[in-house]
């Protein structure tokens, strides 16, 4: 048995330390598993300690290693070992997530936070989590390979971490995060971060998806990838602080927890209530940095301005009668609440509700900064004491939780929808109707058109060669190499499993007409139409615009440009006789670059080649939805748009047809502007700025809007 400093980590020692006494933080194959929170409490197994919350026995306030840093007021002199305040069992080498880990599903299989009820404090899961079932060694396990690491020196920069995988024959992976950035980001961190991480989540699904099926195994690829965006350091805001947090804005979602901590909003993945003692407190009582509310406690969340907040602890959660009723205590996060009421000090609130477009699977909502009015305790319904907070939202700031409660109050009933001109512009052609609102002006809607949800391909125009369709009987599945479909997607399903595009590709195959598999096949996701709920509004200065009730995940797809495929020939015909068309989307533009697929060195894989996210398309593609279109043709240019497109080549009538299909770059707040990059002509027209090649001016409102497009 491993033991620090002759200290049987096997065993848990019923003593009581000094509080004056400074911590010890194990590291390496001695530490527990923290997760992202700070080290109070028990860990899933396989989650190796983060940053800042590792640090060796022997740390010293010079040491330069970046993998070794103290916290914050605890580095310890050389030579000096101060005592432990507890010992901790010996983590499970197996590495495993405990099969009863709790979940709140998001439709990868996975969930979107987890946990289990604790006496420590920290880790303790105040929202929506049950307490562990069965003993440590009842639980079943997998096996979790792990990476070495070594410091390297960069010219000009100061000590970065290479990963190096199992082999540790190349490297694989640096994080381009300086330290300064990891303890305090901005808004354009905060978002490569965010897209980092996701994009990691749904590589590691697309793996466990190819994996053979097993009941016993709980997906949980948010929390991989957020132990690795951790260890890794692909996050930023790691400095605790009260009140606004650097690059999160108010009305920023998350659908899931670990997306918090990357980003230094909220940093347990599972407890409700994030607290920190200040330095130089003389009565070293902890203060409330935030909260989530997400149902799984007795809150009230009614009111947009008022939060009734229940406290952690008690069996408020417990469902098994048998077990007696405890009553609350004010200890850890209730009493940092109470002392920030007494304080003053702001909390961050995040609002969690269910999402409309995923079964099973919540969206969480970055409401602002509250404050404590007022606390009481009154007898819970499952018959202990409670503590209760009245959180008061400070004044003057932008909407958020009350912008998806107006939406609620839409979908119940869309005459209650102001500036409404339309139900439903598609006339029944989308499964979802989509309506046309303005708020603006008396303008009452767009120029006729005629509304045609996918493509219209004239007979003249050349198509590529058909090919033979899958064979699959059922749906096509992860991982099957006999699926014809899938070996043209270089081996991989491009879809997770529930219809999240995993990566852009040069090119993606979707099953057509021809394949044996049913038309719910996940590998038709583009062919269905929009699968949310669309709204097309007035701008103030863009004509019209595009945006959604729901919360939009990063990867879903939104909808396809329908139109008139023209080719060459009459699209310049079109500018030699001056006809003017703005609904035009051209393959042959020159769109900026940007990456979006996940970082192959976190996962320890070999780098593919540079331009793996650049399109092979088979033939130039050129959409008018000036006469007939869905609605695609009101996505406006965005310089830093949200919105990418996608060339998806099936089979329709034997031939091989290929089609644009926009998904969501990141997460997208309900009610926010859908925007792509409408791109720049190449042609010798757009230098002289004649014809459909006219540049136009951009108003997009972005800090890098260069001005121009098309």
């Amino acid at each position: 048995m491993e033991s620090l400093n002759g200290i049987d980590k096997s065993r848990v020692l019923d003593v009581k330390p000094l509080r004056t006494l400074m911590p010890v933080f194990p590291t390496g194959a001695q530490a527990p598993n923290f997760g992202c929170m700070p080290p109070f409490g028990h860990t899933p197994n396989g989650f190796s300690p983060f940053f800042p919350f590792s640090a060796p026995p022997q740390a010293t306030q010079q040491s330069p290693d970046l993998n070794h840093v103290s916290p914050p007021g605890m580095q310890t002199p050389a030579g000096h070992m101060p005592a432990p305040l507890r010992s901790y069992r010996a983590p499970n080498p197996s590495g495993a997530l405990p099969h009863d880990f709790p979940e709140d599903s998001n439709g990868d299989g996975e969930s979107s936070m987890g946990g289990t009820a604790n006496e420590d404090g920290y880790f303790d899961g105040h929202k929506d989590v049950a307490p562990h079932r069965g003993s440590s060694s009842s639980r079943k396990k997998t096996n979790r390979a792990s990476s070495s690491r070594k410091k390297v020196k960069k010219s000009g920069d100061a000590d970065a971490l290479i990963f190096v995988g199992n082999k540790g024959s190349s490297v694989n992976f640096v994080s381009l995060i300086s330290p300064v950035q990891l303890e305090d980001g901005n808004r354009e961190l905060v978002n490569y971060v965010l897209v980092n991480f996701d994009a990691l989540r749904r590589r590691i699904c697309q793996i466990e998806d190819t994996k053979e099926k097993n009941t016993d195994t709980i997906k949980r690829a948010d929390l991989k990838a957020g132990n690795i965006a951790m260890t890794k350091k692909v996050r930023t805001n790691m400095r605790r602080r009260i009140g606004v947090v650097p690059g999160v804005e108010i009305g920023d979602i998350f659908f899931f927890r670990m997306e918090m901590c990357v980003v230094g909003l909220h940093a347990p993945s599972m407890a409700g209530i994030d607290y920190m003692t200040l330095k130089g407190d003389l009565e070293k009582d902890p203060i409330a940095l935030s909260i989530v509310s997400s149902g799984g406690y007795e809150d009230e969340t009614d009111s947009s301005d008022v939060l009734i907040y229940s406290g952690q602890g008690g069996n408020t959660n417990n469902k098994d009668k048998q077990v007696a009723v405890s009553d609350q205590k004010l200890e850890r996060g209730n009493l940092a609440l109470e002392r920030s009421l007494q304080r003053g000090n702001e909390v961050r609130v995040i609002r969690g509700l269910k999402d409309d477009t995923t079964l099973n699977s919540k969206v969480y909502v970055y409401d602002g900064l509250y404050k404590i009015q007022e606390s009481w305790t009154e007898r819970g319904k499952s018959g202990g004491n409670m503590f209760k907070y009245k959180l008061v939202r400070v004044p003057g700031q932008p909407d958020a939780f009350s912008v998806l409660q107006t939406i609620r109050k839409w979908k119940d009933g869309l005459s209650s929808r102001a500036g409404l001109v339309l139900p439903d512009l598609t006339s029944g052609a989308e499964r979802i109707p989509v309506s046309l609102v303005n708020e603006v002006d008396n303008e009452k809607g767009p120029a006729y058109f005629t509304y045609f949800p996918s493509l219209k391909y004239s007979k003249s125009f050349t198509l590529t060669q058909p090919s033979l369709g899958c064979k699959c009987r059922s749906a096509c599945l992860p991982g099957d190499m006999n699926c014809s479909c899938i070996q043209k997607n270089e081996g991989e399903f491009p879809y997770t499993g529930n219809g999240i595009l995993v990566s852009r590709k040069q090119l993606v195959h979707e099953c057509g007409a021809t394949c044996s598999c049913p038309p719910n096949c996940k590998n038709r996701v583009s062919q269905s139409g929009v699968k949310v709920r669309l709204e097309v509004f007035r701008t103030k200065d863009r004509g019209w615009g595009l945006r959604s009730w729901d919360s939009i995940r990063a990867g879903t797809f939104i909808c396809e440009y329908a139109g008139e495929v023209i080719d060459e020939v009459k699209f310049k015909n079109k500018g030699d006789e001056g006809e003017t068309d703005d609904y035009i989307f051209d393959t042959r533009r020159d769109y900026d670059s940007f990456k979006w697929n996940y970082e192959p060195g976190l996962l320890d894989e070999d780098s593919p080649n540079d331009s793996v996210e650049d399109y092979s398309i088979p033939y130039p593609l050129i959409i008018s939805a000036k006469n007939a279109g869905n609605v695609a043709r009101f996505i406006n240019h965005g310089c830093s748009p949200n919105v990418f497109w996608q060339p998806v080549l099936y089979e329709q009538n034997n031939q091989s047809f290929l089609h644009i299909a926009f998904f969501a770059i990141r997460h997208i707040p309900p009610l926010t502007e859908l925007t792509y990059d409408y791109g720049i002509s190449m042609s010798d027209e757009a230098a002289n700025n004649n014809g459909l090649h006219r540049k136009k001016k951009c108003l997009c409102g972005s800090s890098k809007c260069r001005g121009y497009f098309g």
